[in-house]
């Protein structure tokens, strides 16, 4: 089997934690690479944004990320990136009457990539697989005041997707559920298909785990540390955290606690001094540490220096933070939405707070960081809950989907599931 994957708007290959790079990134690569292990051939397709990059790299066996030149390398938001549409597919249909490759199936990541995804399932007469990860509706829905709300055009698009590709692949029950609720999705096309996380890079590692990486990170040993990784921006909730550390304080200014803010700023607005200045502004910025985004080998540090780590994201199709800190032996506090309450046990492995408020996330976090006998057995526990979560496991799921879809497709002659309509270019 070969499967032509579509990441348009970010590369695979990009640091996971800055501009649009993030869990994403790590789904595509981890579940490609799984599927190659199998003997499936996988080509991800993604806008290159550098000449150096070369137009194909073999990152393993099976398994390779082909560059597409469509507009400039830099300069393009990715709210511009629609009127590059036409520019990527066209080089997509060019690299492969140029390589004579064909395709069994496509699976296409976001809508960017989806509706180039449905252009070419029409015109090579293969099946469509689509991961929205997020959606608009959905995002518009748990977004705060200081949020950029997602474009009706946007939505749209999504839409189409919804009524066109031939199967929709979602993470949990609840995703799938957003579908049906926000796009009027056909359950019978929708499947789920649970994440994973390197279970073997993310561990404990030996008993001095958690010093040495306090230590490489220069934080002191007998200190509380809570960590958030991510992207820097309103909806992933750094701001939340921010608050509620400066809460803490105010109720005890002599608490022993330090916070790791682990990512890069994403959104049109965002600058990598936003988060600093509203710590300064809370007086809290000498308690706290931003740090920029890293690699999974230098990030599992993060996560075994910390006590806690917080996860006040608005929405999570599923998690992927939350599980990576469990399998490296940290529990979790997290907001109660999307797939968070999947990729943490409440009460077992972590806490889930109901809403942003950033008083509820500081009883939430004082309630953890003064029970230590708690702390310590959840962090025991999170390793469990995460090993029965893998990208192999994922990599399966996804196999048996493509095999079904194929020969759905050719029993049926074609996959044309949907209706046809405009395909949405803004």
């Amino acid at each position: 089997m070969r499967v032509a994957m579509i990441s348009m708007h970010t590369s695979p290959l990009q640091q996971p934690g800055t501009g649009d790079s993030g869990g994403m990134n790590v789904y595509i690569l981890s579940t490609a690479t799984e599927l190659a292990k199998q003997g499936i051939e996988v080509d991800i397709y993604t806008r290159a944004t550098r000449p150096s990059q070369g137009e194909i790299v073999r990152v393993a066996e099976n398994l390779r990320v082909i560059n597409i030149a469509a507009g400039p390398y830099e300069g393009l938001s990715k709210e511009e990136l629609p009127t590059q549409l036409a520019a990527f597919t066209g080089g997509m249909l060019s690299f492969t009457r140029r390589e004579k490759v064909t395709y069994d199936l496509i699976h296409s990541h976001y809508w960017l990539s989806g509706q180039v995804g449905w252009l070419l399932r029409d015109l090579w007469r293969i099946p469509l697989i689509h991961t929205a990860h997020t959606l608009a509706a959905v995002k518009n829905s748990y977004r705060d005041d200081s949020d950029t709300p997602e474009s009706e055009a946007r939505r749209i698009c999504e839409q189409q997707l919804v009524d066109n590709a031939d199967v929709l692949a979602v993470n949990t029950q609840e995703e799938m559920q957003d579908l049906m609720h926000h796009y009027d999705a056909d359950p019978d096309r929708i499947s789920v298909v649970s994440p994973g996380a390197d279970v073997e890079l993310y561990s404990p590692g030996n008993d001095r785990a958690t010093e040495r990486s306090r230590r490489e990170l220069g934080i002191p040993l007998h200190t509380k540390v809570v960590a958030f990784v991510g992207r820097l921006q309103p909806f992933k909730g750094p701001q939340v955290l921010i608050k509620a550390v400066a809460a803490l304080f105010d109720r005890d200014p002599d608490r022993n606690l330090r916070v790791i803010i682990c990512g890069g700023p994403s959104g049109p607005n965002a600058t990598p001094d936003t988060y600093r200045h509203m710590a300064e502004e809370l007086g809290v910025e000498k308690r706290i540490r931003f740090l920029d985004p890293r690699p999974p080998s230098e990030l599992v540090a993060v996560y075994r220096a910390a006590d806690i780590v917080a996860v006040p994201s608005f929405n999570e199709s599923f998690g992927l933070v939350a599980m990576e800190a469990q399998a490296s032996g940290t529990p979790v506090i997290a907001a109660r939405v999307g797939g968070l309450p999947i990729a943490v046990a409440e009460g077992e492995t972590g806490l889930l707070v109901d809403g942003h408020s950033p008083h509820a996330w500081a009883d939430a976090l004082a309630t953890l960081l003064d029970d230590d006998e708690t702390r310590i057995r959840m962090g025991e526990d999170a390793v469990e809950h995460a090993r029965t979560f893998s990208w192999a496991a994922t990599a399966a799921q996804l196999s048996s989907l493509y095999n079904d879809a194929i020969a759905n497709e050719n029993v049926d002659g074609e996959t044309h599931h949907g209706q046809v309509n405009a395909r949405c270019g803004t």
